[in-house]
């Protein structure tokens, strides 16, 4: 196996697969990536089990076609460290990989490829097209709500969901869920609902380059595969049954409250520089007209401030972690911002002014 390659060509498809492979690993493989050179181009894969990404790169001239594994990050710091515009030289030579670029010289430590994992075809995989920008909005307004690890590890994830005409993602960790939907020219059979781990969303969203340009995905009993551009993107679903979201938005409050997005976004981000670092609670308190917020920790220090807002029910008063209001105004993109409360004990209904295609619940916390 020998190929010649820019720099260039190889850094982005390399940074992309490389960041699929985890540092620590039980099978020494799965710390490498894949490399095919196949006529004038090369495949490189990198894999967890879980998550699979293949990207693709042009080389300056045919190759002597082959396969290898070589360490991931060994082999992108050294296409960091080499100058801008270098041409690097790859061959195999008795199962180690020598790089030559200008005056430098690199032996890398290889294994074989027939060692490296696959991950299987779903059969009957049901078929989506949606343009980059629309799935990297689905991502960005949902997945602040993704459980890191929970126990509950079909929390871990995000839900897919297509039905007739609409694709629609909901994250949650239980306290608080984020879901948005967008149109799409989807017709399936019946409700189809899958959940992607944590991992394969963050990956995926890494991807989007083109906003405009189309994204293929591929829904199976057991994987997702999306084709992006250049690159081949394949993740594990997880096998669990995520909650009835339907259940969990409040459909019966009475009072609602209208706010400039940008400024209540900034009351709560100083109120929260005093507020409890673990429990990270602030109070609010409606008036018709007005909003009040506080804030309080064990070191006796306290933070108060007030803004006016469209509210014309009687008064109420609600706690809430404001880490999880914050998260909503931040990804949010309208000027007004509606609240729809019933009682403080209730969740609340947080959505654009105009726009009903974002939903998002928050749970109240006792102050």
């Amino acid at each position: 196996m020998k190929f010649v390659i820019s720099r260039e060509a190889l850094l982005k498809p390399l940074q992309l697969v490389a960041g699929v492979v985890e540092r620590r690993q039980t099978l020494p493989v799965l710390s490498n990536v894949l490399l095919v050179a196949e006529g004038d181009h090369l495949s490189l894969t990198g894999t967890d089990l879980e998550v699979e990404l293949v990207g693709r790169a042009k080389l300056e001239q045919p190759s002597v076609a082959g396969s290898i594994t070589v360490p991931a990050r060994k082999l992108m710091d050294i296409c960091k460290s080499l100058p801008d515009g270098s041409m690097i030289e790859f061959d195999v030579q008795e199962q180690k990989l020598v790089l030559r670029s200008g005056r430098s010289r690199f032996t890398l430590s290889t294994l074989p490829a027939s060692e490296f994992p696959s991950v299987e075809d779903s059969p009957q995989a049901f078929e989506l097209t949606l343009a980059q920008q629309q799935l990297k909005r689905l991502i960005d307004r949902t997945s602040f709500a993704m459980a890191q690890q929970d126990v509950r590890y079909y929390l871990n994830g995000m839900l897919l969901e297509v039905v007739q005409g609409r694709v629609r993602m909901v994250a949650t960790d239980g306290h608080r869920l984020a879901t948005c939907a967008c149109d799409a020219e989807v017709n399936p059979a019946e409700k189809i609902q899958v959940i992607i781990p944590r991992k394969g969303v963050l990956e995926l969203v890494r991807l989007i380059s083109d906003p405009e340009a189309p994204l293929r995905m591929l829904i199976g009993s057991n994987h997702i595969r999306a084709h992006v551009g250049d690159f081949v993107f394949t993740s594990k679903l997880v096998d669990g049954r995520f909650p009835d979201y339907e259940r969990v938005v409040p459909r019966n409050g009475n009072k609602t409250l209208l706010a400039d997005r940008q400024e209540l976004r900034t009351v709560l981000q100083r109120a929260a520089i005093l507020s409890n670092e673990k429990y990270r609670g602030v109070r609010l308190l409606l008036n018709p007209g007005q909003l009040q917020v506080f804030a309080n920790n064990p070191e006796q220090e306290e933070a108060e401030e007030s803004l006016l807002v469209d509210y014309d029910s009687e008064n109420m008063e609600i706690g809430f972690n404001v880490t999880y209001l914050l998260d909503v105004l931040n990804v949010v993109g309208e000027e007004q911002v509606k609240i729809i409360l019933s009682d403080p004990n209730s969740s609340v209904l947080v959505q654009e002014a105009e726009d009903t295609d974002s939903l998002y619940v928050v749970m109240p916390m006792r102050l």
